[in-house]
């Protein structure tokens, strides 16, 4: 569920009129809803409330300062990969128990920031990060809380480039090398106190087989670990449940989730800790724009916009499907035309829709690029000098720009033209 709703014949964020917005702050433009982004943390950290769970949201989704506050004042954790995200964790008062740091390239600063902030755990992927680990928590007389990213070898059944559980895959240490693992940390890295068990398995994922699969192999290898002798205090069961980008879309509900989970692990009578992402901003959020230009030729339409992969790259990285909506909600109801919807940059992967059947638009119409909330402000860039777009966000009948379009004399300055002496 999301507030963005036709009212009046017109698109709506909670209660503010997009049209109207977008005459204000100019297109294209991110728009997010507090009040869903408030319920998605609420329906799944609910569907836990009956176990000892801890919720970090996966800032990487979406790391704006306001929405990352949002989510403080509703207790959410955060899980974190780099020492920006650290800062922007410690900026909205998050206290260091609550935040997980993850990833795979830890540098010896960032963990160290880390150690200051008093984090609960690091969540490990290699041998090799373990060791600097414990020079750097040794250097400052301290001792580092560690779980160790097992991977499991499990095919999430997502997009191969979202997908973290297989061998073939970048992330965490193999299955069968867990137990000798843990066995080195606790016999030769006196600066490392071991926690917890982490496994993530990908992203975007649509059926509760693959968790169930993965989890279950948990299961067997925290009991093992615990016969060896280990205190393994929590376990991580990282992100992933998929959301709908189109209405067709039916991933399983937290509820069901929550379930399945009790069902698989609850005999282990541990602590819990949660690492969603998407399926807290994916919906919260969409992505304003207006028709540029329409060009016909004896191939296609071309719905030329405003908005461009640099603004939005899921498209054309992850073949990625966006529910697209006219603002003008009468202009939705006209004969449906098969289309492309692209953008202004020069790549022929500039698009947001390909061979699509949308309404009719004309130059000057508004467009809404639904579901943007996850990885779209998030991973744009400036390409092509293009300024990175505004983000706003939306309360009942507030709004606020709560990152602002930079102007083109900031973006320059950016740059330094060396004066060499000659």
């Amino acid at each position: 569920m999301h507030h963005f709703d036709y009212k009046d014949g017109v698109l709506h964020a909670e209660k503010i009129n997009l049209k109207e917005l977008a005459e204000k702050i100019g297109t294209p433009f991110y728009c997010y809803s507090a009040r869903t982004f408030a319920r998605h943390y609420r329906v799944f950290a609910d569907a836990f409330k009956d176990q000892n769970a801890l919720v970090c949201y996966a800032m990487k989704a979406n790391s704006n300062l306001a929405i990352l506050r949002i989510l403080a004042e509703q207790g959410a954790g955060m899980d974190v990969v780099s020492m920006g995200e650290l800062l922007r964790a410690r900026e909205v008062g998050v206290p260091g128990e609550r935040i997980l740091f993850s990833g795979v390239g830890k540098t010896r600063d960032e963990m160290a920031l880390a150690l200051d902030m008093g984090i609960l755990c690091f969540n490990v992927e290699s041998e090799p990060e373990l060791h600097v680990l414990n020079e750097v928590a040794k250097s400052k007389g301290m001792v580092a809380p560690v779980s160790i990213r097992v991977n499991p070898d499990v095919d999430a059944r997502t997009h191969e480039k979202i997908s973290t559980g297989k061998k073939a895959n970048k992330f965490g240490v193999a299955w069968e090398e867990a137990r000798r693992i843990y066995t080195m940390i606790a016999e030769e890295l006196p600066a490392l106190k071991i926690t917890g068990i982490d496994m993530h398995i990908g992203s975007q994922i649509t059926e509760l087989d693959p968790f169930d699969d993965a989890f279950s192999l948990l299961k067997e290898l925290v009991r093992d670990l615990k016969r060896d002798g280990h205190q393994i205090d929590h376990i991580d069961l990282g992100g992933g449940l998929g959301i709908p980008y189109a209405t067709e879309d039916n991933p399983p509900h937290p509820d069901d989730y929550a379930a399945m989970i009790k069902q698989r692990l609850g005999a282990l009578d541990m602590k819990l800790i949660f690492e969603p992402g998407r399926l807290i901003a994916g919906n919260a959020g969409i992505l304003v724009s207006e028709v540029l230009y329409v060009k016909n030729n004896d191939e296609k339409i071309f719905t030329i916009a405003d908005v461009g992969m640099n603004d939005l790259i899921r498209p054309t990285l992850y073949e990625a499907y966006h529910e697209i909506l006219p603002v003008d909600e009468a202009l939705g109801k006209r004969e449906l035309r098969k289309m492309d919807v692209v953008g202004p940059v020069c790549e022929t992967g500039d698009y947001m829709a390909k061979g699509r059947f949308l309404p009719p638009f004309k130059p000057g119409d508004l467009l809404a690029i639904m579901t943007a909330g996850a990885y779209g402000a998030s991973q744009a860039n400036s390409y092509n000098t293009r300024p990175l777009i505004p983000e706003v966000l939306v309360d009942g009948d507030q709004y606020a720009i709560i990152r602002k379009r930079p102007t083109y004399e900031e973006i320059l300055t950016l740059d330094v033209a060396p004066k060499w002496e000659s």
